[in-house]
């Protein structure tokens, strides 16, 4: 279905149904972390969401600074209304009492998303996923999984990874053998640590660390690494640009950014409009044609064309063979196993 076909369905629907002309307009600001992904919001939600209600939206940039919404809270100058956040921020946030608790008949049905989606402070934006990469020009044979990615022999090479703790532990697991679905429940005890870190100085010879998104897929087409942990988004990017590069599902794991509203926004009515409005199937459609993130709503899932899908980790095919990340682990743990990853790749 096109994008122009979803616009104007949305435009009939907001119309009549999401918003009240009536009350005058007011700028309604909300936060996001800019770049491909800012573009694709500007397109999906807000220029949609200015012509549905009459209300500007005041579009603010930021690199996940909880620090400020926290200002903003305790002081009582709130001028944030609707923010982005990654999940580790939202559970943290949501204990600390910076964001609102979602009322959701005032959003969407909760059976309409993914159930990832619905939480008590933050409603699902986007899906999004760390999976392996790989330039299809390079390899003679395709590889499947982690267990692949640890094989130096089958496939030599140096391998990209990112330089943290999160996401490093659990594909050294999952390498070893470790069911997808236990994961978890293994990092959760020492002997899995011990483990992963095991495993991991297996390829340690072999890794070129990487810290920013922009990396995993220059690394790639320049043939620094035959194989890299990489950003789904970052890779479809690059796909559009003409590079053969590709993903593995296959052990990826899966994460959310949510919309949530801090605790005292004056305009929290305006608010919880906007995030019903990019909530919706039409809206979260238009938003993944734009950029290779999935939506939450299931019958957006449901209208995208089959190309388009097979490119989204919220794709159920591609979500079942994933992870789903651990917020509340990594909350409670990730502080400890930073360090010791950090101490271990200095070594």
């Amino acid at each position: 279905m096109a994008t122009s076909h979803f616009v104007r369905k949305l435009s009939i629907l907001s119309a009549t149904a999401l918003f009240s002309m009536g009350a005058a307009a007011k700028d309604l600001t909300v936060v996001n972390f800019g770049g491909a992904n800012g573009n694709a919001q500007k397109t999906a939600y807000f220029e949609t969401f200015e012509k549905a209600s009459g209300n500007p939206i005041i579009g603010v940039e930021y690199n996940g600074e909880q620090a400020r919404v926290k200002a903003m809270v305790e002081t009582g100058r709130v001028t944030w209304d609707v923010v982005e956040v990654e999940t580790g921020d939202l559970t943290r946030g949501c204990d600390e009492g910076l964001y609102e608790k979602i009322d959701w008949s005032r959003v969407v049905p909760e059976d309409a998303l993914i159930p990832e989606a619905v939480t008590e402070c933050g409603v699902g934006a986007f899906v999004w996923s760390t999976v392996l990469a790989y330039d299809s020009n390079k390899l003679k044979t395709t590889p499947t999984g982690w267990a692949d990615f640890w094989d130096v022999e089958k496939f030599p090479g140096k391998r990209g990874m990112r330089k943290q703790a999160l996401y490093n532990l659990e594909f050294a697991l999952m390498a070893d053998g470790v069911p997808a679905k236990d994961v978890y429940g293994v990092l959760a005890t020492k002997e899995g640590v011990d483990r992963a870190f095991k495993k991991l100085d297996e390829i340690k010879p072999h890794i070129q660390w990487w810290e920013a998104g922009a990396q995993p897929p220059q690394f790639l087409v320049a043939g620094d690494v035959v194989m890299s942990t990489a950003f789904n988004g970052r890779i479809d990017a690059a796909k559009r640009e003409g590079q053969p590069l590709n993903v593995v599902w296959n052990g990826g794991i899966y994460d959310l950014d949510y919309w949530v509203i801090p605790k005292g926004t004056p305009n929290k009515d305006l608010a919880y409009d906007f995030i019903k409005h990019a909530s919706g199937a039409d809206t979260q459609a238009v938003y993944a044609q734009h950029i290779a993130y999935g939506p939450v709503n299931l019958e957006a899932l449901k209208a995208l064309d089959a190309k388009t899908a097979a490119d989204l980790p919220s794709t159920p095919e591609n979500a079942a063979v994933g992870v789903l990340m651990n917020g509340e682990f990594w909350t409670d743990h990730g502080e400890e196993l930073q360090q010791r990853f950090t101490a271990w790749s200095a070594r």
